[in-house]
């Protein structure tokens, strides 16, 4: 992770991430209902819906409104019927991209996430065509001035907890786990009043592609228009910002 950090710009992020608050609570809803009809509304016995739960809090979601979801998505209302979906293509300069949504719709999702493509100039591929650049890792960010404990202890509580990397950026520390150890890790940070800026499991490209000023305004626009659509969940991509 160190040296790839998607984190340069903090307060960009942040205020991008603020804005997006809203939305971002629709589409974590939406992972609660997947993941409840997937398994079952007790997480205790549904790894992926423990999973969601822990991205939920990461984000600040309020306990009520999971607990919400969790309810409406057992019966009281959850009758809609959502699938998993996973894109794959290829953005501007050949940039590795893939596409994580939950649709009730799968041709319209498909010719959604096929339109952004075309219009960036990027190629929606075929399933497996990008994934290989990838390995399924947790993230946890923490950034530096909100966190009072120093950067060894925390390291160490990370390592005890079953963290795989600790790197420390200009503004953040950065935590990675393996996919079945990021919920404990999360839990064991969150019980010391650690708050994060970003955590979930997602898909960690192994290299990374830089791109000139004026393609990355276009691959910044890439992904701008995959995350504002409604079915789309999370956007993972190899560009080097």
């Amino acid at each position: 992770m160190s040296g790839h950090s998607k984190w340069h710009n903090i307060q960009a992020k942040k205020g991008k991430a603020d804005a997006a608050r809203g939305k971002i609570f629709t589409k974590l809803g939406r992972e609660l209902l997947v993941a409840v009809k997937q398994g079952g509304p007790d997480p205790t016995g549904n790894s992926k819906l423990k999973d969601v739960i822990a991205k939920c809090k990461a984000n600040n979601m309020p306990n009520d409104t999971i607990k919400n979801a969790i309810k409406k998505a057992s019966g009281e209302g959850g009758n809609t019927h959502y699938e998993e979906l996973v894109y794959e293509g290829y953005g501007v300069g050949g940039v590795a991209v893939i596409v994580n949504a939950s649709t009730d719709n799968k041709n319209r999702t498909a010719a959604d996430v096929r339109h952004v493509f075309d219009k960036a100039g990027g190629n929606l591929g075929t399933n497996g065509c990008v994934s290989y650049m990838f390995e399924k890792k947790g993230v946890i960010v923490i950034e530096k001035e909100t966190c009072s404990m120093d950067e060894e202890d925390l390291m160490m509580l990370a390592i005890e907890a079953g963290a795989e990397d600790f790197s420390s950026e200009e503004e953040v520390y950065e935590i990675t786990t393996l996919p079945n150890d990021f919920t404990n890790v999360a839990e064991k940070l969150s019980e010391q009043n650690i708050t994060f800026l970003e955590a979930g499991v997602q898909m960690v490209p192994n290299t990374y592609i830089s791109l000139d000023e004026n393609a990355s305004v276009k691959m910044q626009r890439l992904i701008d228009n995959l995350e504002e659509l409604d079915d789309v969940l999370e956007v993972f991509h190899n560009w080097e910002e």
